[in-house]
């Protein structure tokens, strides 16, 4: 897997609130679901305040999917040792 693939679908953990004046942990809501990408709200665990958004196509959804549902690959030299 290349670098820049291992970060395509990254979620944040915190961010940086206005509010609060700090980094904060945050929950991710749901805002909006189109036919081609899902949107979705941070929310500031400590004041409920919208601190990012972020959107997941209909593509990266299904890569994510499938990515979750494969076994983990076996290397060539394990493969050679089992019959």
């Amino acid at each position: 897997m290349s670098q820049q693939q291992q970060f395509e679908n990254f979620t944040a953990s915190s961010l940086y609130c206005e509010k609060c004046k700090t980094a904060m942990a945050v929950r991710q809501r749901l805002l909006l679901v189109l036919p081609d990408r899902e949107i979705f709200d941070y929310l500031c665990t400590g004041c409920g305040s919208s601190v990012g958004r972020r959107e997941i196509t209909a593509g990266e959804k299904l890569m994510a999917q499938a990515m979750a549902g494969r076994p983990p690959r076996r290397s060539a030299a394990l493969h050679e040792l089992t019959p």
